[in-house]
């Protein structure tokens, strides 16, 4: 049976502190990326996937790191920021193994079913990351991460309307792809890592001991027999 842990105001500052190393240096290379390329007057689209052919297959690993422009850049920026470390901060045990494997599925996803086109961005990993953290909490049925379910819900509900095919030139699939693969692993690791705390009940102590019924007091143990 497990227990509440006891709030522990050190621990938590540093776990939030921790939780945000990871998504903010994939945030800074892809800034740092994307400020290179702009720099030297440089085009690093064809770096994206192009779906099943043998040239769009180092964009499974690449895709997310490139965007069109700085705006497309800065639209994903904080979204990726604040999922991904919800993933590192309310699932810390799964973190690293839930950013690999929705990174990978997405894109393998988006390589074998999506347009004929070069897709790049992270805003399949948003989805993905937007999705896992709804769904998790709602499988876990844990009040505090149903919590984190609403939130994701108030801030980026809208990002619903990315997984149908209303803009030509944004990548639908992407963003469909990267919902599929938070749903999917929100559901296969829906045991793992933080749960519902079960609350203990401690035994009745009002029985009357064995010992008492053999006890040398045998009028007393007829007496509560009658």
């Amino acid at each position: 049976m497990r227990k509440p842990e006891p709030y522990n105001k050190e621990f938590e500052q540093l776990k939030l502190k921790h939780s945000l190393i990871f998504p903010l240096a994939f945030l800074i290379l892809i800034w740092a990326i994307k400020i290179f390329e702009w720099g030297l007057g440089l085009n690093f689209t064809k770096l994206g996937i192009f779906p099943l052919h043998i040239k769009g297959l180092l964009g499974i690993i690449t895709s997310p790191l490139i965007h069109g422009d700085f705006q497309h850049l800065m639209a994903n920026s904080v979204p990726f920021l604040v999922l991904s470390w919800g993933i590192f901060y309310f699932y810390r045990p799964l973190s690293y193994r839930i950013f690999i494997l929705c990174y990978l599925t997405t894109n393998i996803l988006v390589w074998i079913g999506a347009r004929e086109a070069y897709h790049i961005g992270a805003s399949g990993l948003v989805y993905s990351f937007a999705t896992f953290l709804f769904f998790s909490g709602i499988f876990r049925n844990y009040y505090r991460l149903i919590a984190i379910s609403f939130v994701v819900v108030f801030l980026y509900g809208g990002l619903f309307w990315g997984i149908f095919p209303i803009l030509k030139d944004v990548s639908w699939e992407g963003h469909l792809f990267g919902a599929i693969s938070g749903l999917t692993y929100a559901l296969a690791y829906r045991n793992e890592g933080p749960q519902k705390p079960q609350v203990i009940i401690p035994e009745d102590d009002n029985s009357i001991p064995e010992e008492i019924w053999n006890s040398e007091h045998l009028e007393n143990k007829e007496e509560l027999r009658k």
